[in-house]
């Protein structure tokens, strides 16, 4: 399957795949992985010395793709093969015609992770020189070949995490990096939502009538006071436009989080301190979350499952992997050690019929 990959946009480096999916009433859909394979590709093959392979994929959130090009390489130096999803409708996988980041069900999202878990398992059995068969287990079971995290941002956190309730021992650890997890606003503001979509929901691609703020831009882009390079049609200022539909959904994951899930692996959630919510620009926004309110956030977080991490960075931004250099280091350096941590040891503690709290089964 290899002629199937071809050259990513960000460079020599990195391959994508195409990964066709079931069509919808737009017509076709795909997804696209994303592999960050420099010249020494080795990271994540330890299943040539006998032990597993080590891989993360990242899924990116609403109005966004994958463009991480120097967590990809950072990660890979850490030992982890790094992989990234852009959803369909999203990014790489936009096509033309397609409703930009349409969805109704966050469930809908299910067809593009199995798709890549299964892409993944066979390019890192190609690497080994392998095949298929020897990657083939989905799960990580005792004997599997393969840890997988999942690393997720934002509204692609909320879809991993319930994605990973949903699925328990099919990946090692769940990172998720400022995940929306929780409606924001205040009860008033959360009565006026359903409301909207109350009146919309016979039209679920009815454009909703929001503020558009390009404030988190500003502080991301090359072109305003930021540092990425980035596609303005794939990641516009304003964002997408919020659809009845889509908000339908997010509010359905959320209330599915309110009601209760058990992710019964090791989650580690990264985000700012701090939240800048306003409709004015403030200098405060380049070094705190200016989309989400980081308060409820981790509140919802802490329950997610028995074993969860929270670390709130200083000067981070809503994406903490592209706040200011100091602070992106000290992310990812906390998911490396954190990964380091608990990944061989879960691995451990499966492998000899252990709970992760080190009693017997």
């Amino acid at each position: 399957m290899d002629e199937l990959w071809s050259e990513d946009i960000l460079g020599e480096s990195f391959r994508a795949l195409t990964l066709p999916l079931e069509p919808d009433d737009e017509g076709p859909r795909v997804a696209t992985l994303v592999a960050y394979e420099p010249d020494d590709v080795t990271a994540g093959d330890d299943a040539q010395q006998g032990g597993p392979a080590r891989a993360v994929l990242y899924v990116h959130g609403f109005s966004d793709y994958f463009f991480h090009a120097e967590l990809a390489r950072t990660l890979h130096a850490h030992g982890w093969a790094f992989f990234a999803l852009d959803l369909h409708k999203y990014g790489r996988s936009l096509l033309p015609g397609q409703t930009p980041g349409f969805t109704t069900s966050l469930d809908d999202y299910d067809a593009d992770l199995e798709a890549a878990i299964e892409a993944l398992k066979d390019r890192l059995a190609a690497r080994r020189g392998g095949n298929s068969a020897a990657a083939s287990s989905a799960d990580t079971s005792a004997g599997s070949s393969l840890d997988l995290v999942l690393m997720a941002h934002s509204t692609g956190g909320l879809t991993t995490a319930l994605w990973a309730a949903r699925n328990p021992g099919r990946i090692s650890a769940l990172v998720l990096n400022s995940p929306w997890l929780d409606t924001q606003g205040s009860a008033q503001l959360r009565t006026a939502a359903q409301g909207i979509l109350a009146v919309s929901r016979r039209r679920p691609k009815t454009r909703l009538r929001l503020p558009e703020l390009g404030f988190y831009f500003r502080s991301i882009s090359d072109t305003r006071d930021g540092e990425w390079s980035i596609d303005p049609a794939w990641r516009p200022e304003a964002g997408f436009p919020i659809r009845a539909g889509w908000l339908a959904a997010v509010l359905a994951g959320h209330a599915a989080l309110a009601r209760g899930v058990s992710i019964d692996v090791p989650v580690l959630v990264l985000c700012s301190k701090a939240s800048t919510i306003s409709t004015s620009w403030n200098s405060a926004m380049l070094e705190t979350d200016s989309v989400l309110d980081v308060t409820p956030m981790v509140r919802r977080a802490a329950e997610l499952g028995p074993n969860v991490t929270i670390r709130r960075l200083p000067g981070a931004l809503h994406d903490v992997f592209l706040s200011r250099r100091e602070v992106r280091r000290q992310a990812v350096g906390i998911a490396a050690w954190w990964l380091d941590a608990y990944v061989p040891a879960r691995r451990l503690f499966r492998e000899n019929g252990l709970h992760p709290d080190g009693f017997r089964r």
